[in-house]
């Protein structure tokens, strides 16, 4: 099975991430994609973040409707820091005989070389990089450093690395929706619409908790 991985905060989840990960599951012909919010993200404060337990109920009211995607508590199981490396291993251990895709925007792989034990990533699963808004990519070795660049092979027609553990770097333009979590808290906690930038389920739920009220 070719299945999807994508993680983030989801602090909120909106249609931009729920997009991405249709357009990708659509352009690889992946049969299922897992959506994985971030227990305790490395580089944020816990107060820069809502509880695990509102942000993985809003996924699962995002994703309801479709079949294809799914949620896992996996990062606040595995418990301590959120690092991918952890997350992403212990995926190929609970899905060994499966076709994984890491999905991550295009401004978060420019930074990839900061990430912990970023190399091991590598070995561990094929990465599908989206474009974001003002972060296209027009070489994917850039953004690695020349020893790890050294272990790819390179096809600039496609826009694909190979490594050489076998799994692939593959590019994905033209999904740049300018859609920020950042932006919907502001207008949560202005009591602003917020209508046409996420599922009305979790709209409804924001409301409902009053969570960005009082949240930064």
């Amino acid at each position: 099975m070719k299945i999807g991985i994508i993680g983030g905060t989801f602090n909120p989840i909106h249609l931009a991430h729920l997009r991405i990960a249709e357009e990708v599951r659509d352009r690889l012909g992946l049969e299922r994609v897992i959506f994985i919010p971030a227990a305790r993200p490395p580089h944020k404060e816990p107060d820069d973040y809502l509880s695990f337990a509102h942000r993985l109920a809003m996924v699962r009211l995002a994703i309801e409707d479709n079949p294809a995607f799914s949620v896992s508590s996996l990062e606040e199981e595995l418990g301590g820091t959120s690092y991918s490396v952890h997350t992403l291993t212990e995926l190929r251990s609970l899905y060994p005989g499966d076709e994984l895709y890491f999905i991550i925007g295009s401004d978060s792989y420019r930074d990839i070389s900061s990430w912990y034990r970023y190399r091991e990533l590598f070995s561990l699963t094929n990465l599908a990089v989206v474009e974001r808004p003002g972060a296209e990519i027009t070489d994917l070795r850039t953004p690695l450093t020349v020893a790890m660049a050294g272990e790819f092979c390179y096809d600039s027609d496609s826009l694909r690395l190979t490594h050489r553990s076998g799994f692939s770097v593959c590019y994905l333009a033209g999904i740049p929706l300018a859609i920020s979590s950042s932006e919907i808290r502001r207008l949560a906690r202005s009591g602003n619409s917020l209508r046409y930038l996420l599922p009305d389920r979790v709209a409804g739920y924001i409301e409902e908790q009053r969570i960005y009220r009082a949240c930064t």
